[in-house]
């Protein structure tokens, strides 16, 4: 905000963004907005880039920015930079702390900092789900998913949300972890939660496979002889948890933007990009693509589906518009001279 007295901007906190009372539907539509703009070619991003400080290997930052034309009067551009530090609890802490700032693309007039380590996990989860709206099968009954950190708690409530579910089946590498991640979810949901003690044990026959775990080296969590008929399957570990031979079953494969999907050194199907056997021939399309109207998404019910999603920047600048917009009707977070 600038006036004759300055440059101002909102400042928001986790607790604030928490106390606006956004709905996963609320979050779930913003995303499936951005995605549906990104198809329209609304939009313009930059791939991710990591910052790898001489750490150890513990962990790294990374950048995503991005702009939505359609966002506000004259459209809102963003950067969010989100620490990724595996080892983080045992310190208490998120392995995934963000910060996002939103800017006024018409002046480069700053409107706002907010605390996005909860966008974050939830423009994920909005993001699966949206997958699941228009490539997982109507009648799918059993989740199962894949590691507990924070985007879990999103994918699974979001998807329950959005499919009649008779089980869900959750697993995690420590066990702790995954007790008190079905702990809260049975707590949310209605929908019978099944702890189970490996991922092989979960993926088997279900119907929406979500891989989400937290591997430092490549392993074949995800066998490709777990994938039935008719599965949607969502891999998004930063690093591979699949077996080489999964794309071979998959009838299609859809992925949110072809070119992030080809950047950085992560992304469970990293292998697959650089190896060619995912390429602009075995792609089938973007999501921007199918919910845009340009291309069908789920046709028949055996269709085996995958969709692998990097984390577009667009999502968290969708989602920091939605609560910036909240927070200015509600007169939440703090005004900061920036100028």
């Amino acid at each position: 905000m600038a006036d004759r007295d300055g440059i101002w901007l909102r400042f928001l906190s986790g607790p604030e963004i928490d106390s606006l009372g956004l709905t996963r539907t609320e979050l779930v539509d913003a995303v499936e907005e951005a995605v549906r703009d990104h198809g329209e070619g609304e939009t313009s991003f930059e791939p991710r880039v990591h910052l790898m400080p001489d750490n150890g290997g513990i962990g790294h930052f990374n950048v995503l920015r991005g702009h939505l034309n359609r966002l506000g009067e004259n459209g809102v551009s963003g950067v969010k930079v989100v620490g990724d530090f595996v080892p983080n609890y045992q310190v208490g802490l998120p392995s995934e702390l963000a910060m996002a700032t939103l800017f006024d693309p018409t002046t480069g007039v700053p409107l706002a900092v907010l605390d996005a380590t909860m966008i974050t996990a939830a423009r994920t989860g909005a993001m699966t789900t949206v997958g699941a709206r228009y490539l997982a099968r109507p009648d799918s009954k059993i989740l199962a998913h894949a590691g507990a950190r924070g985007t879990a708690w999103w994918n699974v409530t979001m998807l329950d949300d959005l499919l009649d579910l008779d089980e869900i089946r959750v697993t995690s590498r420590r066990p702790e972890s995954r007790e008190k991640f079905a702990a809260e979810l049975s707590a949310e949901l209605s929908t019978p939660v099944r702890v189970v003690a490996t991922a092989e044990e979960a993926f088997d026959g279900a119907d929406v496979i979500v891989e989400a775990t937290r591997l430092t080296e490549p392993e074949p969590l995800l066998r490709t002889a777990a994938v039935r008929p008719g599965a949607f399957v969502v891999p998004y570990g930063t690093v591979s948890a699949v077996e080489l031979d999964l794309l071979d079953v998959m009838d299609k494969v859809v992925v949110d933007d072809w070119r992030e999907a080809q950047s950085g050194r992560f992304g469970a199907l990293r292998r697959h990009v650089d190896s060619g056997r995912l390429s602009p021939e075995t792609l089938y399309a973007e999501l921007g693509q199918i919910v845009a109207g340009q291309k069908p998404g789920r046709e028949k019910d055996a269709e085996r589906i995958l969709f692998w999603h990097r984390g577009l920047s667009l999502l968290d600048v969708a989602i920091a518009h939605l609560i910036l917009r909240r927070a200015e009707a509600a007169d939440v977070g703090t005004m900061l001279r920036f100028h």
